[in-house]
């Protein structure tokens, strides 16, 4: 596609390979043009063709691709962010965009000095289960929203060798599902008046927290953000009560499990919930409901994303995650990474 945008992807570990890789090469206006890699022969036997580079420097003398995306461990996303922003490339960044505020503020200034984009990959706004909580509190059919449960649970009890589970910086749950859960409850309700986390290690042998609570309190209103990786039985991914009665979702948006099984972006059946949840409502306002009714179907879609990003550079609209709400989510994220996360 010669007039597409190209994009340069830095990372062909899981992120890179898995999501960002197959996501890029679906959407209509964007190609990959080249990969930054270890693995050179990983990358050609599944992208024939695609030029593979060692290492940044060398792409970016030798890729003139518009766009860079990184898709690397965390501790190294500051540095080569601020490398491609100064080769006068815009960026993604997978989450989260650095480890803390200074970084933050030196990579957004790096963005405008350059008149680059820089932006995060915050692809789970683009969940189904969480399309179907947005769906239902705009219906406003729970009346007054007073109480959100999110969560992101998973049964791994054995801690692996890998840098997200490691005692490295940028490691542990918090900087690895903290980002999508605050992206998604900021950008829902705004800043809270309180912010309250605790992280702990749970697994044995654990050296990077597996496990978190955060708490955002607004006047009548308290968004509790859970995430483990000892969940043999998840509790449901959302749970919403309001003065008419409670939203239940049992189910996680499949993209994340469709590009793992190999599963191209667009497939038939491509990011379909078929059960988002279902509605208990008070028949009077009074009396607690004693049947669920079902809420409809809804499907997520990841590559809505990078076509956001596509018109955006094209003048035609904004970019997918702002300035504004790159700062708010890494003020939390660096928040909850204090010894005491009150404010």
């Amino acid at each position: 596609m010669a007039d597409a945008w190209r994009v340069l992807l830095v990372g062909y570990g899981y992120a890179g390979a898995t999501i960002h890789a197959p996501l890029i090469q679906s959407v209509p206006g964007m190609a990959l043009a080249a990969v930054v890699s270890r693995q050179p022969d990983k990358v050609q036997a599944e992208w024939p063709g695609v030029p593979v580079y060692p290492d940044m420097a060398t792409a970016l003398a030798r890729c003139d691709a518009p766009i860079v995306v990184v898709a690397t461990p965390n501790e190294t996303h500051a540095a080569l962010a601020l490398q491609a922003l100064s080769a006068g490339r815009h960026v993604v960044v997978d989450k989260p965009l650095a480890l803390d505020m200074a970084q933050t503020e030196m990579l957004l200034q790096a963005a405008r000095s350059q008149r680059r984009v820089l932006t995060v990959f915050q692809n789970r706004r683009w969940d189904a289960d969480w399309l179907a909580v947005q769906r239902v509190l705009a219906e406003g059919r729970l009346g007054c929203v007073v109480r959100v449960e999110g969560r992101m649970e998973r049964y791994r009890p054995q801690v692996r060798a890998r840098w997200r589970e490691g005692a490295g910086p940028g490691a542990g749950l918090w900087y690895d599902l903290a980002p999508h859960l605050l992206d998604q409850a900021l950008l829902q309700w705004g800043w809270p008046r309180r912010l309250r986390v605790q992280r702990a290690r749970l697994r044995p042998g654990a050296v990077a927290d597996d496990w978190f609570v955060a708490v955002l309190d607004y006047d009548g209103l308290c968004v509790a953000l859970h995430a483990c990786m000892s969940s043999a039985r998840p509790a449901p991914r959302w749970v919403i009560h309001g003065t008419l009665g409670s939203y239940v979702a049992h189910e996680w948006d499949p993209q994340e499990t469709q590009l793992r099984a190999g599963v191209r972006p667009g497939a038939a059946g491509w990011g379909w919930l078929a059960c988002p949840g279902e509605l208990w409502l008070s028949p009077d306002g009074v009396t607690a409901p004693s049947v669920p009714q079902p809420v409809p179907g809804c499907a997520g879609d990841y590559r809505m994303f990078y076509a956001q990003l596509r018109d955006a550079l094209a003048g035609r609209g904004d970019v997918p995650v702002s300035e504004a709400q790159i700062r708010q989510t890494m003020r939390a994220l660096a928040m909850g990474c204090q010894d005491d996360a009150s404010m």
